[in-house]
């Protein structure tokens, strides 16, 4: 099976800064990759003169939302067909908690949860959902997208998309949607099981792989993309109920691939 090239090692400092405070760590930027912006810079947003268009103007620190060359999200083409190792899953803690925190619905996982890499373990910190989807698969939109965001203890970030489309409803999103109305920037408690999590991706896991990016501020590169090929389901009154909690649409444009491998 042919191996998924190790990312080059992310410098901490490099992604030390998220679009809105200053974090600690690289791993607190995968579990919290959204939140406030720091009291002299406007706070970045999807619409007007904080929209995506205007991120990098907004803060020197994001600069690469318009400098970088393997943005995210993109249209996913595959321009190499190869046998890509199956993804490494192991999922068995479940959630702890759930927060709007004003650019999206996100879901706190509990410790222990990896996805592995070439031998190296990089451990889930959320997921979190994006209406519509940011990724477009061969030039098609799903109307929600979820990303479950992973990290090494050195700063190196994975991220596993996967699509929705209009359907059946998924048993963990009911979970979720029964939650709302959630208090802005407040966590409250969610937990559920290995199972609940399992189902929030789909059975088949065969997946389009590229380097891209965080598709909020700063923008960070060196993200390894895994874009699920298989879509879930999820019914009308579920995606409505997500984006009607969000409040807004909060999918990033599309960015140029750049000529950059997309793999299948």
């Amino acid at each position: 099976m042919k191996k998924i090239t190790t990312l080059t090692t992310i410098a901490l400092a490099s992604i030390l800064l998220t679009a809105c405070v200053e974090q600690p760590n690289a791993k607190e930027e995968a579990t919290t990759h959204t939140k406030h912006a720091t009291a002299h810079h406007k706070h970045w947003g999807y619409s007007g003169d904080v929209a995506p268009a205007h991120w990098s103007a907004l803060d020197d620190k994001f600069h690469m939302c318009s400098e970088g060359k393997e943005q995210s999200p993109i249209d996913v083409v595959a321009t190499k067909d190869v046998e890509l190792a199956p993804l490494s899953i192991s999922y068995g803690q479940g959630s702890k908690s759930i927060i709007n925190n004003g650019h999206t619905v996100q879901v706190n996982i509990k410790g222990g949860d990896t996805l592995t890499i070439n031998g190296e373990a990089y451990e889930l910190k959320q997921f979190h959902f994006h209406t519509p989807s940011e990724n477009h698969v061969n030039g098609k939109s799903f109307p929600l997208e979820a990303h479950f965001v992973h990290a090494t203890k050195d700063g190196k970030l994975a991220v596993i998309a996967v699509m929705f489309e209009e359907g059946t409803e998924n048993p963990t999103l009911n979970k979720i949607v029964k939650s709302f109305p959630l208090e802005k920037n407040k966590e409250a408690k969610l937990e559920f099981s290995k199972e609940y999590l399992d189902v929030v991706m789909p059975p088949k896991r065969d997946y389009y792989h590229f380097m891209g990016s965080l598709t909020t501020p700063p923008c960070s590169e060196q993200v390894n993309w895994f874009v699920l090929k298989q879509p879930q389901t999820a019914s009308a009154e579920q995606i409505a109920a997500i984006h009607k909690e969000i409040g807004m649409n909060n999918n990033r444009p599309v960015q140029a691939s750049n000529g950059r491998s997309i793999e299948k």
